[in-house]
């Protein structure tokens, strides 16, 4: 089992920044990517960043340049850094953490941190 705590929502106003953070703990061995999704109300959830454990860092295209996924291993840790952010940014985001293999996964999702750009 894997236990994902997110912190560093909030309101920001359009042109602003936020990091969030996402915590790793227990079967941490098993992860192979760490990633965060987000979800606007009446719509899917999408990614918006990804890293593998090789480092390999894949992003979704609106936010390609602004965001930046990145990780800390001693701390088990993953932020995105958000900056210029704007109002269709506004989502509830959730931390993920894929483990096992790519054949044979198991996601492990975090509780949601609510991000609001607005002026």
């Amino acid at each position: 089992q894997v236990q994902l705590v997110e912190s560093g929502g909030g309101l920001v106003q359009p042109g602003g920044s936020l990091r969030l953070s996402c915590a790793a703990s227990g079967s941490i061995f098993s992860i192979y990517a760490m990633g965060w999704y987000r979800q606007a109300p009446g719509k899917r959830r999408e990614l918006v960043a990804k890293i593998t454990s090789g480092g390999s860092r894949k992003y979704a295209d609106s936010v390609k340049g602004r965001f930046t996924i990145s990780r800390d291993n001693a701390a088990n840790t993953v932020y995105l850094q958000m900056n210029s952010l704007k109002s269709e940014d506004t989502a509830v985001y959730y931390c993920n953490a894929a483990s096992g293999t790519i054949a044979d996964t198991k996601d492990y999702w975090g509780q949601g941190t609510q991000v609001t750009v607005s002026s």
